[in-house]
């Protein structure tokens, strides 16, 4: 056994069916944790990046994961660059010293697609809130070791590992009906966080028109500094459908009918009439009622996030009429990771530097809070749990 600090989750109360979860609380303590096995690697997280699963482990929603896992208590946390303090006998590839990428993929399917996530939902694992932890040595991706970005650049690159995966499953599907098109007539709609910012930027390299909304003055200012179109959703108020406000406030149909009438106007403006060809959508919930009638024939709505509602609900024949292909996808397949790295280093698609927000590793929870409640302007909010 070895003793670290850490950030912990604790498992939640038993709830009714159909109650609603209690969030928790992250506690700060010093923890013990079995050493690690002849395949694990003994290491250091430098920088982290707040994730989406961070917040659904916090708010205990869709699931509590330490009763999935069936544990008192978790270390959460799978997006880091760690520095390897000792491999076990039998990892190859990795020394001590080495600077390296974790990937979460802690069981996959037989075609190398994530199933159970490290430092998540996957029993028996210990995640990178904490000031040493252990990893499976096959899950560390070295660094190149003489890259020509930051360590917080790199910190980010679970939204770009996600967003190549997820575009080039788009991508293809847009292409398996319009084979001959030119992209330069299609426009590529986006609203979520930094993973459909990095998707955009792919898709502007393919040759789209590439659009995005946001709110904050200093998120706008990013998507125009990555040569996206920004889109103020302040002028859109209405927009987020609240199908139980609907029921009660007469008013609020209209207004939500008048935010739609002018998005739909914009995006009509963008497209030259066509709709959006291809709608990234991680938000889903109160949003999905605007991506749909945003949609163009023959579109792609994509997804790899739920942020804001898991399940949603469609006209099937409407759909099939217009021929709209539904994307899902979730992480990245395991053995692209080093070839998305590399396409990183030699292209520079990666999160420009200085663009975040660095909490130190005492402040987590505020760093949390502050997440869960929209005050962070950053895309990429990262944390510094050792020194470099």
């Amino acid at each position: 056994m070895f003793t670290t600090q850490a950030w912990i989750l604790d498992q939640g109360p038993q709830r009714p069916p159909g109650a609603d979860p209690t969030p928790a609380r992250l506690r700060l303590d010093r923890i013990e944790i079995p050493d690690p096995e002849d395949d694990e690697v003994l290491v250091e997280p430098i920088f982290g990046s707040w994730e989406g699963n961070l917040g659904h482990a916090i708010s205990r929603s869709p699931v509590d994961i330490c009763r999935q896992r069936g544990e008192p208590w978790v270390i959460i946390g799978n997006g880091a660059v760690v520095r390897v303090l000792r491999p076990g006998p039998l990892v190859t590839g990795i020394t001590e010293g080495d600077l390296c990428l974790v990937m979460p993929s802690s069981r996959r399917d037989r075609d190398g697609y994530t199933e159970l996530i490290y430092g998540y939902d996957c029993p028996r694992t210990f995640g990178v809130l904490a000031r040493r932890t252990k990893i499976a040595g096959e899950l560390l991706l070295p660094l190149p070791r003489d890259t020509s970005y930051t360590l917080a650049q790199w910190t980010t690159y679970g939204r770009y590992f996600t967003a190549w995966d997820n575009w080039r499953v788009a991508y293809n599907c847009w292409r398996a009906q319009l084979e001959d098109d030119d992209p330069a007539g299609h426009l590529v709609l986006g609203w979520g966080g930094g993973t459909a910012l990095a998707e955009l930027e792919l898709a502007r390299r393919h040759g789209f028109r590439v659009a995005m909304t946001a709110r904050t003055t200093d998120r706008l200012a990013a998507i125009e500094r990555s040569g996206v179109i920004a889109i103020d959703r302040g002028r859109f108020p209405d927009l987020a459908f609240d199908a139980g406000l609907a029921g009660r406030d007469p008013t609020y149909v209209a207004r939500y009918r008048t935010s739609e009438k002018a998005f739909l106007a914009e995006v009509d403006q963008l497209s030259d009439g066509r709709g959006v060809s291809l709608f990234l959508d991680n938000i889903g919930g109160t949003m999905y009622k605007a991506t749909l009638k945003s949609l163009g024939r023959q579109a792609v709505l994509s997804s790899v996030g739920w942020k804001d509602g898991m399940h949603l609900m469609n006209v099937r024949a409407t759909e099939c009429i217009k021929r709209h292909l539904h994307v899902h996808t979730h992480a990245w397949r395991f053995g692209d990771s080093g070839h998305i790295r590399d396409f990183e280093e030699a292209t520079g698609w990666i999160r420009p530097a200085g663009d975040e927000t660095i909490y130190p590793f005492e402040a987590i929870q505020q760093l949390a809070d502050d997440y869960a409640d929209g005050r962070i302007t950053s895309y990429f909010p990262l944390f510094q749990i050792n020194s470099l």
